[in-house]
């Protein structure tokens, strides 16, 4: 009777509101990620990203990432480092602390966000005239 009315999704909606700790709380996440989406905590990698799985959603939907609170509302897929990205996108059903078969080299290098469109970005540096001389305006005298 309650499923007939809906009732069970007004119960799951407060549950959820419950999950992420209240009104304000789940406002503010809807506010920073765009959808309020029930799910249990599956790992935390080492830059504070989040990473859940809720079985209920579609196949495809059900694993996502909550950027770590830091990145505020500056966060892009990028920031999810290499042993997570297999993850998210089903190559592994392990996480990377569950995977004994995970390589660990010394030489391998730490994870780096993609810059672009920062000040921190690649600029390649050349000895090359240019094929166009830009127009300097004549000054006025």
């Amino acid at each position: 009777m309650a499923q007939y009315f809906g009732l069970d999704k007004i119960a799951a909606f407060f549950k959820t509101i419950q999950q992420y700790g209240g009104i304000r709380a789940s406002l503010y996440k809807i506010y920073r990620m765009d959808s309020l989406r029930p799910g249990t905590l599956v790992g935390t990698d080492k830059y504070g990203n989040k990473y859940y799985e809720n079985p209920s959603y579609f196949y495809g939907r059900n694993r996502w990432v909550e950027y770590a609170p830091y990145y505020g509302l500056e966060y892009d897929a990028s920031q999810v480092p290499a042993e997570w990205y297999g993850w998210l996108h089903y190559k592994t059903d392990l996480t990377p602390d569950k995977d004994p078969f995970r390589p660990k080299y010394k030489w391998m290098a730490d994870h780096t966000e993609n810059l672009s469109g920062t000040s921190g970005q690649y600029m390649p540096y050349t000895t090359t005239r240019p094929k166009i001389e830009p127009w300097i305006p004549p000054k006025s005298s």
